[in-house]
């Protein structure tokens, strides 16, 4: 969720407003998830509700990824000095995050804020920023297979073990209401250990061209079979290792449960009346690995849902580019270059009016809340370079330029 600097050139400026667009629909398909209407209510909105769900948080963790790639070189990575001063940068936005969303989830809110996860991929990469895309693109598929394993054979050990309820127990920060680092790890909703693949292929993503045509024809070919791969994959998997009793056919929309032999198996938990989506890998059975719903960390959800990033990212750079005076592509690209912001305000707001945080508010409010970010967004932007919470992130990291440099 940070905001890329701008440059000099027209196909730099369209690039970015590429991906500001993109963050953008990021931004809406955050608070369609959060304040949106139930999907059970079918036709169009339900189908989009459904959709936003998982898939939103997985295109601001990938373009988190990206925006990781132009902060250390675009397509070139940094060396030497220039390096160490991004590095810097990078590491203080990484705290700064971590701290600001324990900071928020300590106040009770009802959304599961994702601000603290970003912190610790932001610090967890950080090594990795002097890759190359090819590099980075192997490093995304590799942890795409190993995270959910890792991840399933870990939680299982924590859960059997009683060595996870027992370091919770003990966490400073779970003590304070913030998320430890057994949830930050291994069981929350954003986990690092099924996360980080798509802040790898983000990385990767921002190595590359993005405004070459050629690359956007092999992205735009990489996208879709990506999809394929993850949902057909686990579609066609499921049903050739017989495990259709378990799964079942259809997830129960909306929620993050499937069907099962005796009654519901959820990919989350419950806290209280409200149903907390997850985004570790169920460890009641491997079968689970099988699955593509959102949230369930799994390859097959990890494969699915990175190419769906790509596909819209793709799509954003195509029509800020071909249609670059298209007046249209404005309010959402003013929020997508603020979205640190707009995501906090969001969050904030569900407080005040005492939202549940989860999908089943009547559309107006989603509307409400999407009119309220673009108008903001559209009068901040035509004083200040920067939305304020950017701003204050950018001035906190200054420090960090004068990493190498000889004194006066």
């Amino acid at each position: 969720m940070t905001t890329t600097e701008s440059t000099t050139t027209k196909p730099g400026i369209a690039r970015l407003a590429g991906i500001d667009l993109a963050r953008g629909l990021a931004v809406f398909g955050m608070f369609g998830a959060h304040v949106g209407p139930d999907p059970s209510i079918g036709g169009v909105t339900g189908v989009l509700m459904e959709f936003v769900q998982g898939r939103s948080s997985v295109l601001f963790a990938t373009l988190a990824g990206l925006s990781l790639a132009i902060m250390s070189g675009r397509q070139e990575p940094l060396t030497g000095v220039p390096w160490r001063q991004a590095a810097g940068r990078i590491a203080i936005r990484g705290v700064i995050l971590l701290l600001c969303g324990t900071a928020l989830t300590m106040t009770g809110t009802t959304v599961v804020v994702i601000l603290a996860y970003y912190g610790v991929y932001f610090l967890l990469t950080l090594p990795f920023t002097r890759l190359r895309a090819p590099a980075l693109a192997l490093i995304a598929a590799g942890t795409a297979i190993a995270g959910p394993l890792l991840s399933f054979v870990v939680r299982r050990f924590l859960d059997s073990s009683g060595w996870g309820q027992a370091i919770t127990t003990h966490d400073p920060v779970e003590a304070i209401g913030g998320e430890g680092v057994v949830r930050l790890l291994f069981t929350g909703s954003y986990p690092v250990a099924t996360w980080l693949p798509f802040v790898f292929a983000g990385l990767a993503l921002g190595r590359l061209d993005l405004a070459a045509a050629v690359t956007r024809v092999r992205l735009a070919v990489l996208g879709p079979a990506l999809v394929l791969a993850g949902y057909g994959g686990s579609w066609l998997a499921i049903r050739l290792f017989g495990v259709t009793d378990l799964v079942g056919n259809d997830a129960v929309p909306g929620s993050g449960k499937l069907p099962g032999p005796g009654g519901v198996l959820e990919l989350g938990y419950q806290d209280g009346d409200r149903w907390v989506a997850s985004g570790a890998v169920n460890t009641d059975t491997p079968a689970w690995l099988l699955v593509s719903s959102p949230h369930s960390g799994t390859p097959f959800e990890i494969a699915g849902s990175v190419g769906v990033a790509i596909t819209v990212l793709v799509c954003a750079l195509v029509l800020t580019d071909k249609l670059p005076r298209l007046r249209v592509w404005r309010p959402v690209t003013a929020v997508g270059s603020m979205s640190l912001t707009a995501y906090t305000g969001h969050v904030v707001a569900i407080a005040v009016f005492g939202l549940s945080g989860a999908q089943g508010e009547p559309p107006a409010v989603l509307l409400g809340f999407i009119a309220g970010a673009i108008v903001f967004a559209l009068v901040w932007s035509r004083f200040f370079r920067r939305g304020p919470l950017e701003y204050l992130l950018h001035e906190a990291t200054k420090p960090a330029l004068r990493l190498g440099r000889k004194p006066a």
